[in-house]
């Protein structure tokens, strides 16, 4: 079977320079990575076959060969010999080939490379905290319970025995991560024999088992700041879960609730309130006090005449807002809006539809209600239209 052109394996032209041929085999070494396909053998080949194009071409000596006499050039022992091609990764052409594999591994490993040699991290947490639209309004310290791991206070998270401690793995000698001969190509895979640690432990700790945490529920103290909105997350650094074995710990994410209200309903920093009023005040006009979210009062003056659906804002009677830094400031607020729903009485007396009723005779009726007048008005000429069409 023919071999596939050098460079149409890395898919660069042929006067591409060094630096663009060692990004297109990063890129590609990361895509083919045998440790992102598993399960795929034709990922692996082609993985070979990257690292047998990148040693070739990062080579001046050697690419020049291959320019002028293409495989053959490495056949039969050609370039065999002092200077020449050495099977592995010796010479110059292996040491940047090292080099780049260990760039290629880090950034494939992300945090996890970064971390050689230590615990794990510990878990982050959830935790869902309800609140009232009056706490969301003016802040509150919550209390609130959570269950998880802690640092073992017997063994101080070394999940060692008192008077005992961990000591390096003699298999990785404390990396965490061991090098393994896979074919054509090294590869760093965690130590299987301290689990990427670096550290055994050979008398474990009996109260956590050489886990160096412990099942706890622990009460902490949260501050909701005042203007939080409902799904806000909070994070609090580091009181997510004990990391075994003195590792870091985890965060803990509290995600806020504010629970729906009887008489507001919010729109970011802006609350909305619907007041029936009397059909009378909304004839005559008049005063009403409308509630606010601090628990005070605010006086709404009705012109006469005023329809459901009037509405009327109060500046600076909303919601509390956060500031740039994320606190809460109850200094600065969003506004109220009040809309009237004009309620027609009911359960009159005799009396009560005697006076209702003069008042229609004197054209308080349709006389008095425009509104009324032109729908009726429309709504004849509709019928209108519709019989001379017939």
């Amino acid at each position: 079977m023919a071999q596939q052109d050098y460079y149409d394996v890395l898919g660069v032209e042929r006067g591409a320079d060094a630096a663009a041929i060692k990004s297109a085999f990063r890129k590609r070494a990361m895509q083919y990575h045998p440790d992102r396909n598993k399960d795929n053998p034709e990922a692996e080949q082609k993985f070979k076959e990257l690292g047998q194009a990148y040693e070739i071409l990062s080579d001046d000596q050697k690419r020049a060969a291959y320019d002028r006499f293409g495989h053959a050039a490495f056949e039969n022992g050609g370039m065999n010999g002092a200077g020449g091609f050495a099977r592995g990764f010796g010479g110059a052409a292996g040491g940047a080939f090292s080099d780049i594999f260990d760039d290629i591994f880090s950034e494939f490993m992300g945090a996890r490379g970064a971390r050689r040699g230590g615990p794990g991290r510990g878990a982050d947490l959830k935790y869902n905290l309800s609140i009232t639209l009056e706490e969301a309004f003016a802040g509150k310290k919550a209390e609130i319970k959570v269950p998880g791991s802690v640092m073992c206070e017997t063994c101080n998270g070394t999940g060692a025995k008192p008077g005992s401690a961990p000591v390096t793995c003699s298999t990785c000698k404390g990396a965490g991560r061991v090098r393994v001969q896979q074919g054509f190509f090294t590869i760093e895979r965690t130590c299987p024999h301290c689990h990427g640690e670096g550290r055994t432990i050979s008398d474990p700790c009996t109260d956590c088992s050489g886990q160096g945490r412990v099942r706890r529920e622990r009460a902490l103290s949260v501050d909701v700041p005042a203007g939080i909105e409902d799904g806000t997350r909070i994070r609090l650094s580091g009181e997510g879960e004990a990391g075994p074995r003195g590792g870091p710990e985890g965060d803990l994410y509290i995600f806020v609730h504010v629970d729906e209200h009887d008489l507001f309903e919010r729109d970011g920093a802006d609350l909305y309130s619907m007041m029936p009023i009397p059909m009378t005040t909304a004839a005559l006009g008049g005063d009403f006090e409308a509630p606010t979210i601090d628990g005070g009062r605010v006086k709404i003056s009705v012109p006469e005449g005023a329809q459901t659906g009037k509405r009327f804002r109060v500046r600076g009677r909303g919601m509390s807002q956060l500031d740039a830094s994320g606190r809460g400031d109850i200094r600065r607020r969003g506004d109220l809006f009040v809309e009237i729903q004009v309620e027609t009485p009911t359960g009159l007396n005799a009396e009560q539809k005697e006076v209702l009723q003069q008042f229609c005779e004197a054209g308080g009726g349709e006389a008095a209600c425009p509104q009324s007048r032109g729908f009726f008005e429309r709504a004849k000429t509709f019928w209108d239209n519709v019989t001379d069409g017939r």
